[in-house]
């Protein structure tokens, strides 16, 4: 499906994100090759299928049988990317030349190809098991300038002080040295670092005048964007067939070589109540803000957040409110909902926009 399409969306079967045990890992990797494919990512769709394939064949050695035998909930854990992007570093190290032909699109016996990279490269492969994907994506920043000028238009101080859980390598701490033309209003310095412009459908946000005063972001395994080795990580987890994120990707490294963003290894519930109980200067509005992390922040720290969150939120007023926005998946649907929760007087939370995972699309519904 394309986003923009008005004519029906998608009736995806809803999936539990953590279905763990008989079955699981099979329901995992079919609904990550439908997310693929409606994300308009074909080849990842065609390598996770074909990892799919060899697991359920009993072929792929030692790292398909972790596969088979994962006590986690493999879709909530990411488990398909995590063996796919082990693929696709052989593939960028160019150690594996057996994979190139799938990945250039052309015809191959995928489960074969990928059976025996999976065996005779097990070495390389099973630390990627260890750890959820690393998908830092500029892109995504649109809908996080798009929210911020929306609760401007609400009244909120247009000076933000903006706080990120799941930072990775902190790509989108860096949002304010971006550029972006949001259905026509245009935000950002006259000299960006990079330009966006993701398709616009519906109204475009309110244009208003806003100001990233700060940004600080956490991450349980922070990437380092200068170390050429954890950078080579986070490009193997970009979907191939989206060229113009590798090119986001090196824009990324230089900008970070320059003035590396502020980024802690902390987890995201001791960050969150580490942040909010810090003074907040009037006249600014304190944001916590992430994208495609929640899945991955265990239940006990997702629960930590949303009361740090809503007390932090109770102690709100005008003039040092507080704000959630969230760019996360609806699997229902196989699409990204932007959403947003501010404090005080509008603790419910509004969905702003569905926005692609990777932010070529934005459909604002508010």
């Amino acid at each position: 499906m394309v986003m923009g399409d008005r004519k029906e969306r998608p009736a995806y079967e809803f999936v539990d994100m953590n279905t763990r045990g008989e079955g699981a890992v099979a329901t995992a990797f079919a609904n990550q090759v439908a997310y693929c494919e409606a994300g308009g990512a074909p080849i990842t769709a065609r390598v996770v299928g074909g990892i799919a394939q060899v697991v359920a064949s009993g072929g792929g050695g030692e790292v398909a049988r972790r596969v088979r035998a994962w006590e986690g909930a493999p879709l909530a854990d990411a488990l398909p990317l995590r063996v796919a992007g082990g693929l696709h570093a052989l593939h960028l190290a160019g150690t594996a030349p057996e994979l190139a032909p799938i990945y250039a699109g052309e015809a191959a016996d995928d489960a074969g190809v990928i059976g025996g990279v999976m065996t005779s490269h097990a070495a390389a492969l099973l630390p990627w098991l260890d750890g959820p994907p690393q998908t830092n994506e500029a892109g995504r920043s649109a809908n996080f300038i798009a929210a911020l000028l929306w609760l401007a238009e609400r009244g909120l101080p247009a000076r933000f002080q903006c706080l990120e859980i799941g930072s990775s390598a902190g790509i989108n701490l860096m949002l304010d040295r971006y550029r972006y033309d949001l259905g026509g209003v245009v935000v950002g310095p006259e000299a960006p670092v990079m330009e966006f412009r993701p398709a616009w459908h519906g109204a475009p946000p309110p244009a208003q005048a806003i100001e990233i005063v700060s940004t600080r972001g956490c991450d349980v395994a922070p990437v380092d964007l200068t170390d050429p080795a954890q950078a080579l990580r986070l490009k193997a987890y970009i979907w191939p067939e989206h060229r113009v994120r590798f090119a986001r990707m090196d824009a990324a490294i230089r900008t970070a070589g320059e003035r590396a963003p502020d980024l802690v290894r902390m987890n995201a519930a001791d960050f969150v109540e580490t942040e909010l109980a810090k003074p907040q200067a009037s006249a600014t509005t304190r944001v916590l803000m992430h994208s495609i992390v929640w899945q991955y922040v265990p239940q006990d720290q997702q629960a930590r957040v949303t009361a740090a969150m809503e007390a932090a939120g109770a102690k709100a007023s005008a003039t040092s409110p507080l704000a959630w926005v969230r760019v996360e998946a609806d699997r229902t649907v196989h699409r990204h909902a932007l959403t947003v929760r501010y404090w005080p007087g509008g603790a419910e939370e509004v969905q702003l926009a569905w926005s692609h995972p990777h932010g070529a699309d934005v459909e604002w519904v508010a």
